[in-house]
């Protein structure tokens, strides 16, 4: 897979593992498929969260002019990864289906299920030429494109209530020594420090992305995705857990974690309620809190980047999450050419400023023109600079891994963070993959 650098989008580490969703194919048949939708007639499947505005609002200006209708089948983000696996080789498939490059279609691509996207660039250029290539090429796999992207590059940052920190006299954490100090305060005043929908898991997972960025420096994650289990064992390592648990004993993420979700929006709903300070997600975070509560995602959400270690080997400009979701198209599409010119939607002004209206950063070349008709501009300035000053953009782990590892990397920092497993056990875990 290629991985050429951008100036805008500095360097991915976990280049060679790509990205995965965690998915394994039911089957390998391409027969059926999208074959058996009624005529005139192209399926997107959509992972369902509060962003599907946009898909709704471009749908609906493709099908003004288009004789063959797009008909958008949102799927609950919770139940996505499992229901693509599911259809993806079956008479049901989609035409067209959300992921997020690169492992997470891998087994699609070995499977023959895919269409290369090349012969659609040949006839309109700007599907390449019109988005960051850092970006672009997480979907090209030996050699051909397999996917366009979409929604936008998505950090993870730590957001906060403002209001909150302000009754409690605090202010956002630079370091993680604040980070511990702002715990106790906010224990003391029966405020729950930190939300995280641990039921889903994936959100337990950041906080390990960051200590072991911030401690180690993003060397050691490159290193054990290149085949080096020893890392794991590592002084950085155990000095990153040792962390985590200091941070976990100390009350910061209360005691119900593991029966909170954030795809069910009970994570954003303590952040918003005020019955949590803090929160590290992605910042798709932005159109959940927008989409549940305009005024507070206008005044009252705060963002920050996450804080330095003293003394870590990592920058504290560097950052974890994912380059960017992608659209990739199955092989038994009856509408080739209605596809092609959909996805030429992914690059227009109406995309761009759509998806920087709910607080998503579009990783079109254009992007920066359209910063200050964002939503909320100030926020979209600060993730763009956020990713523009990123000396390394560590991919989240379970997509960074092959789909295989997915499982087991969620279930390792589940009951590391529940207690289940010690430092040994994580490490064990994380060896085994």
């Amino acid at each position: 897979m290629k991985n050429r650098r951008n100036p805008w989008l500095m360097r991915v580490l976990a280049g060679s593992a790509a990205l995965a969703v965690g998915i394994t194919l039911a089957g390998c048949s391409t027969g059926g498929g999208a074959g058996s939708r009624p005529e005139n007639e192209v399926h997107v499947a959509i992972y369902g969260d509060a962003t599907n505005k946009v898909e709704e609002q471009l749908v609906a200006t493709f099908n003004e002019t288009s004789d063959v209708k797009v008909i958008l089948d949102k799927i609950p983000g919770a139940e996505y990864q499992q229901k693509l696996q599911t259809i993806i080789s079956t008479q049901n498939a989609p035409d067209i289906f959300f992921n997020w490059g690169g492992g997470s279609i891998q087994d699609f691509v070995d499977a023959d299920l895919l269409l290369p996207l090349d012969d659609f660039i040949d006839e309109d250029p700007g599907l390449k030429d019109n988005f960051l290539p850092s970006v672009f090429d997480t979907a090209v796999i030996d050699d051909e494109a397999y996917g366009i992207p979409m929604r936008g590059t998505q950090p993870v940052m730590l957001f906060n209530n403002k209001k909150v920190l302000a009754d409690a006299g605090i202010e956002a954490p630079t370091t993680w020594d604040e980070l511990l100090d702002a715990v106790e305060v906010l224990k003391a005043k029966g405020i729950t420090p930190i939300a995280l929908g641990g039921g889903d898991q994936w959100p337990t997972q950041m906080w390990f992305q960051y200590i072991y960025d911030r401690v180690a420096g993003p060397e050691l994650f490159a290193d054990a995705l290149a085949g080096d289990t020893d890392v794991w064992e590592s002084d950085e390592s155990k000095e990153a857990l040792s962390m985590l648990r200091e941070l976990i004993d100390a009350g910061a993420f209360g005691t119900n974690f593991d029966s909170v979700k954030f795809t069910d929006g009970g994570s954003p709903a303590l952040l918003r309620s005020g019955k949590a300070a803090f929160e590290l997600m992605g910042s798709w975070n932005y159109a959940t809190q927008q989409d549940a509560d305009l005024e507070f995602a206008e005044n009252d959400l705060g963002y920050t980047a996450f804080p330095a270690v003293e003394g870590g080997k990592g920058d504290p400009a560097d950052i974890a999450g994912n380059t960017n979701n992608f659209y990739s198209v199955t092989k038994v599409t009856r509408y080739p050419d209605t596809v092609r010119d959909f996805l030429k939607l992914m690059y227009s002004d109406e995309f761009v400023q759509a998806q920087l209206a709910i607080g998503n950063l579009p990783t079109t070349t254009n992007t920066e023109e359209f910063l200050d008709t964002a939503a909320n501009p100030e926020y979209s300035k600060f993730q763009f600079d956020l990713v523009k000053n990123a000396p390394a953009f560590q991919l989240s782990w379970d997509q960074a891994y092959p789909p295989a590892a997915g499982t087991p990397i969620k279930i390792a920092v589940q009951q590391f963070f529940n207690g289940q497993i010690d430092a040994d056990g994580f490490i064990a875990a994380m060896q085994a993959l």
